[in-house]
């Protein structure tokens, strides 16, 4: 139980700085580690010595049981504190070895960021009056310059003392008796008193330690002073205090633990009458073990005289629990064959913890354990002692938690690093080779969480997006789904200091590899496709029909095309390759546009994006790769003012439009019906033929319309009167006038004679096969043709009738050249080219050419 409490004050900085830790409990300022750090405090704003400072937290003086205690601030006092000890007589440096003999303990408590003084209250230079006063100095220096500052303080325990009282404190031992002569402490010289044990007049008391390995001879009290042994009479206490492992002391078992021992007899030999006085100090010397979790220590049952089992409370920096609370507070307490064995769980509330970078992250454990343990002899005396002992863990393996926590359909990487300890801080992430310091900077589309714990802990949450380009991504054949890989590589550093500690962790996830699917948009003059690239999109082909959409065969099909890392658009014309019709009619039509998605490994079809707009225009014309021109006009233009036409036709006159709205019209028909012409030019072919309405007797106005195909495109032009072409072909609505009205034909040769022709009229598709002419492509070698065929002949114009085919079989589309010759043939006049080509019996005959 502690007794009354004084808090001072010095300035103080806002963060601890430790720099030593003790944990040595034979020595009062030994270090198992130390950790140097600049301290930069404003001294000169202290005052002389003899002043104190009133800041919140820094200094603290308290009075306990059986012991006065200062707590100072380590960044109040810089690395190295020291202490003097003040009197009637002078100061007095407290050094190791001086507080060991004098009863102070000095404890470097570098996690807390303080350094501890405890002083008996039997110490040497207490003053003893109606309480026990304690003067000190604290000795702080900066800079080369020493600083003083008194601290006072009187205690007046409330707890009785016991006829005997022993204290093992982490440096010394030390025994008080009652003692029952009527002497008073400096009263008297004489030698029958015990007064004389402190004076200049001790040479006839003397002491001897018994010692069962030895016999040791005995010496006056000068010498044991000398020696380090104190004697003093204090009040009616006779006191004997020793260091550890002085020679007259020795070490030996008890049940099993390892315990020292003082025992000191001073006498005085006056004539006849011998008076003695036993002191015997005996003190657990066990330094813990760690077993499972608890830091484990043992003493004694029996160290002195038990009628039963001694009484034992503990518990730790100072403060005591009763034995009937310490399973609340977690702790263990056992007696087994005469032994009490005390259990500190390691995260035991007053434990200090401390990190430490050594094969991996490692951490140990400190307890100052405070012990009282009473126990009453046959005489019904009490014995009390008091344990003072610094309990040290070993190094303890402290591992970092991490767990993936990522979830695919997030599209995020989510990593968890927990376990963190409190003086360890994460300051850097390293993600696959990539540094970033910590805290993330905003312009980064990765994200860092720190969480704080009520254990003291800390834990950090990483996310990166699974298609960031930081992240490798590569195909599993065996998986068949899209590798995701992210390697991080945590960079943490141990409070004070900066010793880092690196932990690396990777993650991966699978996702399953879905073809691509485009957004497409309608507009008025076609279809728009846009595709974001995912980073997997490498393992797909973009098809139009049986071939790959690249940049050389957009531009040849006059698609618009947009390519970079991360986007693909198209723009697809109206009435370009790729397209299908239907639902054709005056106020528009459906037009389909389809891009299919071909895997590139195995060339199969996975999916397609298939997008179908409705279409409004004025007018139109489709030059099909079927061989079907689709028109829709608006005469207005070519009509007189106020004027409605009668009539509707083609150059047939059989073929009438499929759809009438006042001046605008519909037809559909095959390139070879209706009456069409067919021009071969150098390149291409063109179809061509004209809309009719009816408005005077003398005149006749209408529209030209005409589709035209590229020769190369055209795979079976006519060989079996069947039209095939690679590309539409571009349509042209011409006005014109006639002034004489068109002669429509008695009789169509081409349709039997017992048929009717609807209103919407045009040939089928199909004819007997004629093969009357061949036409070879020239890859300019000379002599084929004579100059004057090459300059006289004008292009090929064929004047088609409705009964005739569109041109012979033998005419293939990769043999027209843009020079064409008629060899061992007699020249014929124009008039007489459509009897060749399309009467009944050819004049030329295929062996002829």
């Amino acid at each position: 139980m502690s007794g009354e409490k004084q808090v001072v004050h010095l300035v103080s900085r806002s963060s601890l700085l430790a720099v030593m830790l003790a944990s040595d409990t034979n020595t009062s300022t030994a270090m198992a580690f130390k950790l140097m750090f600049s301290v930069a405090l404003l001294l000169s704003l202290w005052s002389t010595a003899g002043c104190d400072f009133f800041v919140e937290g820094v200094l603290q003086l308290e009075c306990h049981d059986r012991y006065f205690m200062i707590a100072v601030d380590l960044a109040a006092t810089g690395e190295v504190p020291r202490f003097e000890a003040v009197d009637g007589t002078g100061t007095y440096a407290i050094t190791e070895d001086y507080a060991a003999k004098c009863g102070y303990s000095i404890s470097i408590l570098s996690l807390l960021g303080l350094v501890e003084l405890r002083a008996s209250y039997f110490s040497c230079h207490t003053e003893k009056g109606a309480g026990f006063s304690f003067r000190f100095n604290l000795i702080t220096t900066y800079e080369g310059v020493d600083a003083y500052y008194a601290l006072n303080k009187t205690c007046s325990p409330h707890l009785l003392w016991s006829p005997r009282e022993v204290t093992c404190e982490v440096n010394y031992m030390e025994v008080s008796v009652r003692s029952e002569l009527p002497c008073q402490s400096g009263s008297s010289d004489d030698s029958s008193t015990l007064g004389p044990l402190y004076s200049s007049s001790t040479e006839v008391w003397q002491v001897t330690f018994q010692n069962p390995y030895q016999q040791l001879p005995p010496m006056n009290l000068s010498q044991a002073r000398q020696e380090g042994y104190i004697f003093n009479l204090v009040h009616d206490r006779i006191v004997f205090r020793t260091p550890y492992g002085q020679p007259e002391s020795y070490r030996t078992e008890v049940t099993g633990v390892p315990v020292e021992v003082v025992h000191a007899t001073v006498f005085s030999r006056q004539s006849w009458v011998v008076v003695m006085v036993d002191l015997i100090a005996a003190c657990s010397m066990d330094k813990g073990s760690y077993d499972s979790g608890y830091m484990i220590w043992d003493t004694p049952e029996a160290l002195y005289p038990s009628l039963g089992t001694t009484q034992i409370s503990f518990g730790l920096n100072g403060n005591l629990v009763e034995e009937a609370a310490v399973v609340q507070k977690g702790f263990i307490m056992e007696r087994y064959n005469s032994t009490v064995q005390i259990g500190i769980p390691y995260d035991a509330e007053g434990g200090y913890r401390k990190s430490f970078v050594s094969d991996g992250l490692s951490e140990f454990y400190i307890f100052n354990l405070y012990l009282k343990q009473t126990s009453v002899d046959e005489r019904h005396e009490e014995t009390v002692l008091w344990f003072h002992r610094t309990l040290v863990t070993p190094l303890l393996s402290s591992p970092l938690f991490t767990e993936d926590q990522t979830d695919v359909n997030d599209g995020t990487f989510s990593i968890y690093l927990g376990k963190v300890p409190r003086d360890v801080e994460l300051t850097s992430v390293q993600l696959t080779g990539q540094e970033f310091a910590v805290p993330f900077s905003d312009s980064i589309a990765y994200t860092l969480t720190e969480v704080r714990h009520s254990n003291k802990s800390h834990s950090y949450t990483l996310k990166v997006p699974l298609h960031d380009p930081i992240v490798v991504q590569e195909f599993s054949k065996e998986k068949a789904a899209m590798l995701h890989k992210l390697d991080i590589n945590y960079t943490l550093i141990v409070k004070p200091g900066d010793e880092p500690y690196y932990h690396t962790f990777s993650v991966t996830a699978l996702m399953a590899v879905s073809p691509p699917s485009f957004d497409v948009v309608c507009k008025e003059s076609g279809i728009d496709f846009k595709l974001a690239y995912r980073s997997f999109d490498y393992l797909w082909d973009f098809m139009i029909g049986s071939d790959r959409l690249t940049p050389a065969l957009a531009a040849n099909y006059g698609y618009t095309m947009s390519n970079d890392s991360q986007n693909l658009l198209l723009s697809v014309p109206l009435f370009t390759h790729g397209y299908k019709y239907k639902d054709i009619g005056l106020k528009g039509f459906l037009g389909t546009f389809t891009i299919l998605v071909r895997d590139r490994e195995t060339a199969g079809i996975l999916t397609s994006t298939i997008k179908t707009c409705l279409f409004n225009t004025t007018e139109f014309i489709m030059c099909s790769t079927n061989g079907w021109m689709t028109v829709v006009v608006d005469l207005s233009a070519v009509l007189p003012s106020g004027e409605m036409p009668t009539r509707f036709h083609l150059l047939n006159s059989l073929c009438v439009p499929k759809a009438v709205d006042g001046t605008r019209v519909l037809f559909s028909f095959p390139l070879h019906s209706c009456g069409s012409t067919v021009k071969l030019a150098k390149e291409n072919v063109t179809y061509q033929n004209k809309i009719y309405f009816d408005t005077s007797e003398n005149a006749v106005e209408g529209m030209t319309v005409q589709c035209t195909y590229p020769l190369a495109s055209l795979h079976r032009l006519f060989s079996s009167h069947k039209f095939e072409s690679d590309k539409e072909g571009v349509g042209s609505i011409i006005p014109f006038v006639e002034t004489t009205k068109v002669v429509v034909p008695a009789k169509i040769t081409t349709v039997a004679p017992q048929r009717t022709r609807s209103p919407s009229l045009h040939l089928p598709p199909s004819y007997p096969t004629a093969r009357y002419i061949k036409v070879y492509r020239v890859h300019n070698r000379p002599g084929q043709f004579s100059k004057e065929s090459q300059a006289d002949r004008p292009a090929t114009h064929l004047q088609q009738d409705s009964a005739a085919p569109l041109l012979p079989a033998s005419l293939h589309a990769h043999t027209f050249s843009s020079h064409l010759s008629w060899r061992r043939s007699p020249r014929l006049p124009n008039e007489s080219c459509g009897a060749l080509l399309h009467g009944p019996y050819s004049a030329l005959r295929e062996e002829d050419l």
